[in-house]
């Protein structure tokens, strides 16, 4: 949906900041996953549908990092590549349901996606603002802030897919967006499990 500090994070059992960044961010994405499920339905959208998956795989994301704040190293990257094995499923599965919708030719709502779409991407600046300072931590905090930067890119798709299926009156515009968002989940569990491996490796250092 993809470097970290070599010392790993010791002090974040009393990172209270981090840990209010977290639960803003879980909440923020568990709410718009409830929005756009909604209205990606409603709109026939897949870009939507696909970004309202991506929103509850973050929601899952952020609960899984509030959970392992201040664990140690070993147990961290341990949580890092379950979540990069959950965002590299969910990418697969954007991909096969995108590739449903261009069987069918679905036609999306052009006017429900962007307005939809304009909403997310306000969720998801914020969340990826709060989280910039933290985007080089470990395999965990680097996980949460590509999640976060990752979606905002995918909103930002989205709302051009609006443009082009109000301008072409196809849905190629939507299909193209909705496999864009499951690559890039996908490119993102390389680096999260890339990193975590990395992590475990300082976890457990060759004798």
């Amino acid at each position: 949906m993809a470097g970290c500090c070599s010392g790993g994070c010791e002090g974040e059992r009393g990172d209270a900041r981090y840990r209010r960044i977290l639960a803003v961010a879980f909440a923020v994405n568990a709410t718009m996953f409830l929005v756009e499920a909604g209205t990606g339905l409603f709109a026939r959208s897949a870009a939507l549908q696909a970004d309202a998956l991506d929103f509850l795989a973050d929601a899952a994301n952020f609960g899984i990092g509030l959970f392992v704040l201040g664990m140690s190293l070993r147990r961290r990257a341990a949580a890092a590549l379950v979540k990069g094995a959950c965002m590299a499923g969910f990418g697969l599965w954007v991909l096969g349901s995108t590739a449903w919708h261009a069987w069918f030719r679905t036609l999306p709502k052009a006017e429900v996606m962007g307005a939809v779409a304009f909403l997310a991407l306000a969720a998801n600046g914020t969340v990826a603002g709060l989280l910039y300072a933290d985007r080089r931590g470990d395999a965990n905090r680097r996980s949460v802030w590509l999640c976060a930067r990752n979606d905002a890119i995918g909103n930002v798709a989205v709302m051009l897919a609006a443009t082009g299926v109000l301008a072409t009156g196809t849905n190629w515009p939507d299909i193209a967006v909705a496999a864009l968002i499951g690559s890039l989940n996908l490119s993102g569990a390389v680096g999260v499990v890339r990193h975590a491996l990395r992590d475990r490796g300082r976890a457990f250092p060759a004798l």
